[in-house]
């Protein structure tokens, strides 16, 4: 998920924070410089101890670099991104438990087919949902000079998550720090996070919890319940909220479309 909006978590200015880096022979002073700026975002000492255990992550750099697949045409993204497959998959899902989405539209206004086509192209259904340390990877793009000041909310974000319990500093995700069945930013984990299974613990790597996170995301983003979501209809303005690539966004809206007919 990587389109997400700055977040009005309660944080000082980033420009107070230690300078950024492109390479990893800063990260360690900027982590303890970094620690204060957290601890008065309220981040607590679980989460102060995830920070300073936390490693360089070349890996999420290495991916950061290497963005290729946005630059597709729309069917060229749809046939490496399997669209047919989720489409299938997900037909089946539905019928399986149709009553579980029939509940999240109810609450939330949002079709069982958009929660479906996120959830089978962010992670196949939850197959994989990343091999990479949460919060080293989104706190070496919070430190990285590219796009620091995008990146050190959901840093605050995720250590504010490993306080709450729900991820550790060992918890894995993807390159830059997306987590769970549908691959939430950590700053959006932490804002639009619900506990659907009610063990007052917000899990994304349990479906109920995520899919019902993610619905409430575009609810609060603005989906109008019954109204389209295709291109020029109100709801796909929602949809962009979810991912900043345009064939992303339309790649959602047709299958989505194709589950739910």
């Amino acid at each position: 998920m990587l389109r997400a909006l700055m977040l009005s978590l309660a944080l000082t200015s980033p420009a107070l924070a230690a300078p950024c880096g492109n390479t990893s022979a800063g990260f360690e002073g900027w982590k303890a410089d970094f620690a204060k700026t957290a601890k008065r975002a309220g981040v607590k000492k679980k989460g102060l101890q995830a920070l300073a255990q936390a490693h360089y992550a070349t890996g999420t750099i290495a991916a950061d670099r290497n963005q290729k697949s946005f630059k597709y045409s729309l069917d060229k993204f749809m046939q490496v991104r399997g669209a047919d497959t989720i489409v299938a998959q997900g037909r089946k899902r539905k019928a399986r438990n149709p009553e579980f989405y029939a509940a999240l539209e109810r609450q939330y206004g949002v079709p069982a087919g958009v929660l479906i086509a996120i959830h089978g192209m962010e992670t196949g259904f939850g197959n994989f949902m990343g091999d990479s340390q949460i919060v080293s990877a989104i706190t070496t793009l919070a430190y990285d000079c590219r796009r620091s000041e995008f990146f050190i909310p959901h840093a605050i974000g995720a250590l504010k998550l490993v306080d709450a319990g729900s991820i550790t500093v060992a918890t894995k995700g993807a390159k830059h720090g997306e987590l769970g069945h549908t691959q939430f930013l950590p700053g959006n984990a932490l804002t639009y996070g619900v506990d659907a299974t009610g063990d007052r613990r917000v899990d994304f790597y349990n479906m109920t919890d995520a899919l019902a996170s993610t619905a409430n995301f575009l609810r609060k983003k603005g989906w109008k319940p019954g109204r389209g979501y295709q291109p020029g209809q109100p709801n796909f303005k929602v949809i962009e909220q979810w991912n900043a690539a345009t064939v992303y966004q339309q790649s959602i809206a047709i299958m989505a479309a194709r589950i739910d007919n």
